[in-house]
């Protein structure tokens, strides 16, 4: 036999409210839990009326009906509750009282929302997943598909039912699975090739771990279509070939200069423009050897073929080759079905202009000295010639003499280059020009800008005289274009005040402080020395971000680092 204490405790322990009334509709019984819901101490509710501690009872209606009312919503102050309240009969079937048994509904409400708003979440997440190009399957932390979007259908070839649920492995032809190593392993891993789904369809997987709060849930894998990828590499590679094959646009009236040295130039490249004779264009960076590249092609018997321009210096030694001269089908990984021209079958019958001769490997200049003196490529892959009819112009900013005395540059290579050398001036040494070009390029700017620019003032024109441009017509087009951006609405004339500082304040000075303590130099180690001080002075105003030094200077990057090592900056 159970003790009344014992069943009272365990009338106290039961989590749901259970208050008990007589016929008289006084409380008889009630545990902590619908004392707590309805707000009052357990000694205070006992003995009195039901209607005095809980106004909106229904349990005088029980008494009266003997008829239970089942899990009904009734407001308890600043809660809610679901509460079924019974009728209690003896066993004549004569009644004794009621019951109300209820518990807080609230919690299960929050509950209840925040299952919808997972659900919507949910939603929302799987619309994302399926809206993207990228084909996405996720596993779960033991290796099980859960979850795959409409783009991996459409790559792989397999449905929901052939992935949630299943191992890893299911969809894979050829290769290991990168959901299991990333489980094992918790690293994300990048660029693993295989082949997936029943076509074997050739693809490049990304995968990473999903890990919450330090717990490891699982896998997501990005699968990526290779013949997509090796299609939009050919057209971007299509892209580039064609960039290359832009018309030869300038003539030798665009070459700006009154300057005896400049004129020349000039006529040396006119007089040679008529025969086929190769040349090189010798002179600094931004001295306008592209420039006279154009206009001899335009002089010449071949101005109606192709111009192909190449920059060796942005093509690796690996690429060089096959971009030159072409491939043959098989030739390497990757190489396109029925190979493919290099560049100078394309410019068969025109120009084909080698910018930054000098950055050409040795194994590449034996091939290009043989395109000189056969007339004939060999394409990469092959060991039949094609016979070529290209007209070479190449250009350099370097000291080949000194390239070959070193060894990077063949000696043979260099005498059939050096037919025809075209030596273009520095600015430096045509500063009679620099109005004539100051006033081109307002021309240019004020088009490109939309403003109308009259001219410059002459202290701002007597601080572009005095400068020594190290980046040469390139800089100064360069300064140009910025003074007038620097110009403010209404103003019509470049000032001293519109010019970058490096050319009409401190930068001017630096040079004069370096020429002043030099004088007893030789010329070309007072120009190098000059030059080193340009480059320190811009680096330090520029906090040492090259690529901003090579734009102020008017170099390529690639001619900076060059230079920066040079000096041993």
């Amino acid at each position: 036999m159970v003790s009344p204490e014992i069943l009272r405790a365990i009338f106290d322990a039961i989590n749901e409210g259970i208050l008990v009334v007589d016929t008289n509709e006084n409380i008889i019984m009630i545990n902590n839990a619908a004392a707590k819901l309805i707000g009052v101490e357990k000694k205070d509710a006992e003995g009195k009326n039901v209607v005095k501690i809980l106004p909106n009872t229904r349990l005088p209606v029980v008494l009266r009906t003997k008829n239970p009312e089942l899990n009904q919503i009734q407001k308890l102050k600043d809660t809610t509750i679901i509460t079924s309240r019974m009728p209690i009969f003896d066993e004549k079937g004569d009644i004794k009282g009621a019951v109300a048994i209820f518990r807080d509904i609230s919690e299960v409400k929050n509950l209840a929302e925040e299952l919808t708003n997972l659900k919507e979440i949910r939603t929302l997440l799987e619309a994302i997943i399926n809206s993207t190009q990228d084909a996405i399957s996720v596993v779960d932390s033991e290796g099980k598909g859960i979850l795959i979007n409409k783009a991996y259908t459409n790559l792989v070839g397999l449905t929901k039912e052939d992935i949630i649920g299943k191992p890893a492995t299911v969809d894979i032809a050829e290769g290991e699975s990168v959901h299991y190593k990333v489980l094992k392993t918790r690293m994300p891993i990048k660029g693993v090739p295989m082949k997936v789904g029943p076509n074997k369809k050739e693809v490049i997987v990304h995968a990473a771990p999903i890990i919450v709060n330090d717990q490891l849930k699982g896998s997501v894998a990005v699968i990526h279509d290779v013949s997509e990828i090796k299609r939009l590499t050919e057209e971007l590679d299509l892209t580039k070939r064609k960039l290359r094959h832009l018309e030869a646009k300038y003539t030798f009236d665009d070459i700006i200069g009154e300057s005896p040295v400049i004129v020349e130039a000039k006529e040396a490249a006119r007089s040679v423009a008529l025969t086929n004779a190769t040349i090189l264009l010798r002179g600094e960076s931004g001295t306008g050897k592209e420039l006279f590249a154009h206009a001899i092609h335009n002089s010449s018997y071949r101005k109606h073929s192709q111009f192909v321009r190449v920059n060796c210096a942005a093509l690796t030694d690996s690429l060089l080759g096959s971009e030159l001269f072409g491939y043959a089908e098989g030739a390497f990984t990757g190489a396109k079905k029925g190979g493919r021209k290099g560049l100078f079958e394309e410019a068969d019958g025109g120009t084909i202009f080698l910018d930054e001769i000098s950055e050409i490997g040795l194994s590449h200049q034996a091939m290009l000295l043989r395109v000189l003196n056969e007339k004939e490529i060999l394409r990469v892959g092959e060991s039949k010639p094609v016979p070529v009819n290209v007209r070479v112009i190449a250009a350099t900013n370097v000291n080949l003499e000194r390239a070959v005395e070193e060894g990077r540059f063949r000696k043979d290579l260099y005498f059939r280059l050096n037919v025809f050398p075209i030596y273009i001036p520095p600015l430096r040494e045509r500063k009679e020009d620099i109005p004539l070009l100051v006033e081109h390029f307002i021309k240019k700017y004020n088009q490109e800008y939309g403003r109308a620019v009259e001219s410059i003032e002459k202290s701002a024109l007597k601080s572009l005289m005095d400068y020594d441009w190290p980046g040469n017509i390139r800089e100064l087009e360069n300064v140009i274009s910025r003074a007038i951006i620097n110009m403010k609405t209404g103003e019509s004339i470049i000032e001293k005040k519109h010019l970058p500082s490096f050319v009409g304040g401190y930068f001017e000075e630096k040079l004069r402080i370096v020429n002043s303590e030099n004088l007893n130099l030789p010329l070309k180690s007072l120009i190098e020395e000059t030059e080193k001080e340009a480059i320190i002075s811009v680096l330090n105003k520029t906090g040492g971000n090259k690529h901003e030094a090579a734009r102020i200077l008017g170099i390529s990057i690639r001619n900076l680092f060059y230079k920066i090592k040079k000096y041993g900056l």
